[in-house]
């Protein structure tokens, strides 16, 4: 018996199942046998107590979980840090445990009533004594890992659960003497995955697999060379052996009913320490706000999954609810993660949904000086579609140029400071780019209670959505009545297109939508050109007559024959004057003074003398001409669509029609709330909308006196 070492005890006088608080009691209330239970309890207790010394704790009625003593708290040399249960059940256990310590003279510490800790169930120290392993997701708090750094003096380290079978991690994880590691990865996320591999050499980590894992094999006791565990596959047994362990089975099934076994059983009150551990603990908190309609939009719910989802933790500090219909609510939150680096993806995702920083302790964002062209710093803030305001000599100023995936360049100037969202491709060396989160706040139209259609106007613009399932007669009604008020007001529509609108039939009515006004810029690719022009000039698309459906002899010459024709003439608008094109989209665009713009790809044939082939330029044309839109008209282009989409800052209406779903999810998953995907056929959307448009009368138009 190795007398340096002991382990706390509770005999199962009054175990039962008697709740349902994990995965494992569903089913089994009552269905522990009480003597079989004894049984396995004694026989857990004989092989520990011949090799290590075993102290017994009364056990009390009505707390029948105070058997799996391992929750009772976390001992490191003379100090324990007393548990904190998450549900009720068990939160009658403290007071028993906390005597305990306190009649064998520890120094006991007592978390917040608010902050659950679970004891060594959820913390385990490295056999080393060189680290605690601490876990949360299901029992434990993220926010207690740091008072665990200081009140024991040690280096934490946070592993996030993922799986709610092992909601402790004792459950799933089992340091070992000599620097092994018994675990299951599944059980914990990416992040929490690669700190064990920084920190445990491939060599020392044994993972188990599945079969073994929901046996609790990892919920074991260790004692020097020797694992006590409650059954364990032969494959996983001859690892063990390989790294010179020897395993005890000793069969716990009765407690496992309960979600527990060997490990849990059993706290163990003498820890190894090193003389070197000191106080560190990985864990960073922020304080943030939210406002706005956040029951209704459901933007607190959003943030605060988003924030556990990231691998972080919450605590709302203040909710501030609106009291009429319009007021808007107003909420503060602690936001906890375990590193700085997913404090930094969390931070910047809840900045995205509109979410502020520490506004009041931030006076400058850090900013860093570009080195070299072209290349930002590291950790620079990547910009998204929503207007942003930056701190710059305590005050906020609002970004210009507002596009998604930029950096924000500050700069002084004779008027003020100046934050600018430029490309990478745009930054010069002597810049100076924001980095990190900190000070960084997006606008966010707030999300009115009453968005029913005609509150305030004569159509509410549809939300955010793929519209499948919906009436295309309805959607187009609504996008008809936009367009005419954008064109009566002055305003500006960009359609991007791709050669499906030719395909299908499509052309006419969008020659009629530039020649009626309705469209004041046409984005798209070499294809949709040389299909309208071929359809103009021979009367067929890819070889096929567009009236009669069917292939013409040689047809599939026909787009070559229209390159080289517009390519003889130098450009577009070249044939248009020469009387060569004489009907079509692009004839409209050159007699209305729309301009249009061409981006050139690896596949185009010619190309036309208007595609822009420089790629780089290509996409400052589509920058330039989406400036100032008001609505943008995506018909059938996905790549084309996506990288307008990009450039489109947030305010802007979107709707992308396509018949593939796909293309349609890609443009609204972007997260604008003014974006509306439709799924049909792009020729028969033109058609409705042509004929829905000859319907309205505006009201917006101004009508002239005599």
């Amino acid at each position: 018996m190795s007398a340096a070492i002991r382990f706390l005890m509770c005999a199962p006088d009054h175990y039962d199942v008697d709740y349902v608080i994990n995965p494992w009691m569903e089913g089994n209330i009552h269905k522990s046998s009480p003597d079989r239970a004894v049984e396995q309890w004694h026989g857990l207790f004989h092989l520990i107590k011949d090799r290590a010394q075993v102290d017994l704790v009364q056990p009390q009625k009505g707390v029948p979980d105070m058997v799996f003593t391992a929750n009772a708290g976390l001992i490191l040399g003379n100090t324990v840090v007393l548990s904190r249960f998450f549900h009720k059940e068990r939160q009658g256990e403290e007071p028993y445990f906390k005597a305990w310590f306190e009649q064998q003279g520890h120094t006991v510490y007592e978390l917040p009533k608010d902050l659950p800790f679970e004891g060594a169930g959820d913390a385990l120290l490295d056999r080393e004594g060189r680290w605690l392993w601490a876990g949360y997701g299901f029992r434990s708090e993220l926010d207690s890992h740091p008072y665990l750094a200081k009140w024991l003096d040690i280096e934490v380290l946070s592993l996030r659960l993922m799986d709610e079978r092992f909601y402790h991690l004792d459950t799933c994880f089992c340091p070992l003497t000599d620097g092994y590691l018994l675990y299951y990865p599944p059980a914990f996320d990416a992040y929490s995955n690669r700190l064990i591999e920084m920190r445990v050499p491939a060599a020392k980590r044994i993972a188990i697999e599945e079969a073994d894992a929901v046996n609790f094999a990892c919920n074991t006791v260790n004692i020097d060379r020797i694992v006590i565990m409650n059954k364990t596959s032969e494959a996983l047994k001859q690892r063990l052996m390989d790294a010179d362990f020897v395993v005890l089975e000793t069969p716990l099934s009765e407690f496992i009913k309960a979600g527990g076994a060997a490990k849990c059983l059993t706290l163990r009150v003498t820890e190894p320490i090193q003389e070197l551990h000191h106080a560190v603990a990985a864990v960073e908190s922020r304080t943030i706000q939210l406002e706005g309609h956040l029951l209704d939009s459901g933007l607190i719910n959003s943030a605060l999954d988003l924030i556990v989802e990231g691998g972080g933790s919450f605590q709302v500090l203040n909710f501030r609810l609106g009291e009429q219909r319009q007021s808007t609510s107003f909420a503060e939150v602690k936001v906890t993660a375990p590193s700085h680096v997913v404090m930094e993806s969390i931070m910047s995702q809840l900045i995205d949904m509109g979410a502020v920083a520490q506004p009041q302790e931030v006076c400058d964002n850090p900013l860093e000086l570009v080195i070299q062209d072209g290349v930002a710093p590291d950790d620079f803030y990547v910009t998204t579609i929503y207007p942003t305001e930056v701190r710059v000599n305590c005050e906020w100023v609002r970004v210009q140029n507002q596009r998604m995936d930029g950096a924000i360049a500050v700069s002084q100037t004779t008027e003020g400071p100046r934050a600018e969202c430029k490309l990478l491709r745009d930054l010069k060396t002597g810049d100076r780019v924001i980095v990190g989160v900190d000070g960084i706040r997006t606008v966010r139209k707030a999300d009115s209670r009453d968005t029913r259609a005609g509150s305030d106007k004569e159509f509410g613009f549809m939300g955010s959505g793929v519209s499948s399932e919906r009436r295309v007669e309805l959607v187009v009604e609504q996008i008809a009545w936009d367009l005419r008020r954008i064109r009566d007001q002055g305003g500006k529509v960009v359609v991007v297109g791709g050669p499906v609108v030719i395909h299908t039939g499509g052309g006419d009515h969008l020659a009629h939508l530039v020649r009626e006004g309705y469209v004041q810029a046409l984005l798209g690719g070499n294809a949709i050109a040389v299909h309208d022009i071929e359809q103009a000039m021979m009367g067929t698309s890819l070889g096929m007559d567009m009236k009669r459906g069917v292939s013409v002899r040689g047809g599939h010459r026909h787009h070559l024959k229209a390159i080289n024709t517009v390519r003889r003439c130098g450009s577009i608008a070249n044939a248009v004057d020469q009387g060569i094109i004489t009907s079509g989209i692009f004839y409209e665009c050159v007699k209305h003074n729309v301009p249009f713009s061409l981006a050139g790809s690896i596949r185009d044939d010619g190309p036309l003398p208007d595609t822009q082939m420089d790629l780089l330029q290509a996409q400052t044309d589509y920058a330039r001409h989406i400036q100032g839109a008001d609505l943008i008209l995506m018909l059938s282009s996905m790549l084309h669509s996506i990288g307008a989409g990009n450039m489109t800052p947030a305010g802007v209406k979107m709707v992308c029609v396509d018949i593939n779903p796909a293309v349609v999810t890609k443009l609204s998953d972007r997260g604008s709330v003014e974006s509306v995907g439709v799924v049909t056929d792009v020729g028969l959307f033109l058609s409705l909308l042509i004929q829905q448009l000859g319907k309205l009368v505006s009201p917006y138009r101004v009508t002239q006196t005599v």
